[in-house]
């Protein structure tokens, strides 16, 4: 399967996934790149900043039922 079909497939499982869940479980590197070219498919996808430890990072949550 590809990168964007893995994670698109995630997000309807688990609801969210961050750029650490993506690489640690699926090798993507380009999360953000992946989560484009679902929007771009039509999926609805919210990006929310959060920060942990004083680091910042996206996590990015499946609108179900949209597309």
């Amino acid at each position: 399967m590809s990168h964007a079909s893995d994670i698109l497939t995630h997000l309807i499982k688990r609801k969210s996934i961050t750029p650490l869940d993506a690489f640690a479980l699926y090798r993507c590197m380009r999360l953000a790149a992946r989560i484009q070219d679902l929007r771009d498919a039509g999926h609805k996808i919210l990006t929310r900043m959060e920060t942990t430890n004083g680091k910042k990072y996206a996590r990015y949550v499946y609108i179900k039922g949209i597309k």
